[in-house]
């Protein structure tokens, strides 16, 4: 059965529609409507697939309600059931592209049948392509705004280096030149981390989408630690992993994620707090792993976290910066096949609370 095909029959003739109902209720969800009128109340209503209307109606031809029909609902699949042979008429619809195709009555159901299969496979083609195209102007206006962001966060730094040398060549004193070089060297590896942004964010969407590598989690944390930990040697990590079993997933996006979570617990930290801390947890079973990670930093305002996943979205000026972070970690959790929620105060803390599907096979 498919149920989930909804086919519209407009025709003036009563004993047509209950024939037509009768013949094809079991296999399809059917409507019927005896004028154009009501035809159009029940698109209004309803979502229908194809649409099947005779030709010879009174007030309007199937042709003429095809034409309306074309503009007001261009994704219904229709078809014209026609008694007598107006072939030009019926070439002239279907060029324009206001049906489908048309069946000569009395109908054989077996052609119905096919017209209605053929037509749904038309309308999902159609439907699938119409998504593929709003994905493909959203990562469009995602890049272009990306581009944009990018050049103007790499020209900053650059700047403010050439101010910098061009303070140090104006000087006329017999300053220490290691400061104007730390001054230097500080606007350098802003321009690194971005560069490393970018190229993480390219790898996320480059990179094979099937999972294919076994994943120790304590590996994984641990080396992100190591990565993060010189941000700030004073910041305490408790961690507690339990892997008793076989984990299967993408590592590379696995450790993106890892990485800039734990990089945010480490740079969102209250700067005069004595005692700062990132809580890592991670629970693995045979259907996926429970990842926390938790702060006692900063935080974020209640109003700003259903943005903090957004490209290039910064709350806080005070902490440098490159907004992609985030952006990059809820795309790799996407295609990891997974899920992210974040809970946060302010001054309180923030924590992100992860679950990875796990991709290896379970033996019976």
């Amino acid at each position: 059965m498919n149920k989930h095909i909804h086919v519209l029959y407009i025709d003036d003739e009563k004993a047509n529609l209950i024939t037509f109902h009768s013949n094809f209720r079991r296999s399809y969800t059917i409507y019927t409507a005896p004028s154009a009128s009501e035809a159009f109340t029940i698109l209004e209503q309803h979502p229908i697939h194809i649409i099947i209307a005779d030709q010879r109606m009174p007030n309007m031809t199937g042709v003429e309600f095809f034409n309306i029909v074309q503009s007001k609902y261009p994704k219904s699949i229709r078809v014209l059931l026609t008694g007598f042979a107006d072939i030009n008429v019926i070439v002239d619809a279907i060029n324009k592209g206001a049906i489908f195709r048309y069946i000569a009555k009395p109908w054989d159901d077996l052609e119905i049948h096919n017209a209605i299969q053929t037509g749904y496979e038309l309308y999902s083609t159609k439907d699938q392509l119409e998504q593929k195209i709003m994905e493909l102007q959203k990562t469009n206006n995602e890049l272009n705004r990306f581009i944009y962001s990018t050049s103007h966060d790499i020209r900053s730094p650059l700047t403010s280096a050439l101010s910098v040398i061009e303070l140090a060549r104006a000087s006329k004193d017999d300053k220490n030149p290691t400061e104007y070089l730390n001054m230097v060297e500080e606007c350098v590896l802003r321009v690194d981390r971005l560069i490393k942004k970018i190229i993480e964010y390219y790898k996320n969407l480059r990179a094979d989408e099937e999972p294919k590598n076994r994943i120790d989690f304590k590996t994984v944390v641990q080396e992100s630690i190591e990565l993060c930990q010189a941000q700030n040697p004073k910041i305490q990590f408790h961690v507690n992993i339990n892997q008793p079993l076989l984990f299967i997933n993408d590592l590379f996006r696995l450790s993106v994620v890892i990485n800039n979570l734990v990089s945010n617990a480490v740079k969102y930290q209250k700067p005069a707090t004595n005692d700062p801390a990132v809580w890592i947890t991670a629970d693995i079973n045979a259907m996926e792993a429970h990842v926390i990670i938790k702060d006692n930093g900063i935080g974020v305002p209640q109003e700003h976290l259903d943005d903090i996943f957004k490209m290039f979205f910064r709350y806080n000026t005070v902490v440098t910066g490159t907004g992609i972070g985030l952006f990059v970690v809820k795309e790799a959790v996407d295609k990891l096949g997974g899920s992210i929620k974040v809970q946060s105060i302010v001054d309180g803390g923030t924590t992100f609370d992860l679950r990875i599907p796990n991709r290896a096979e379970v033996k019976q």
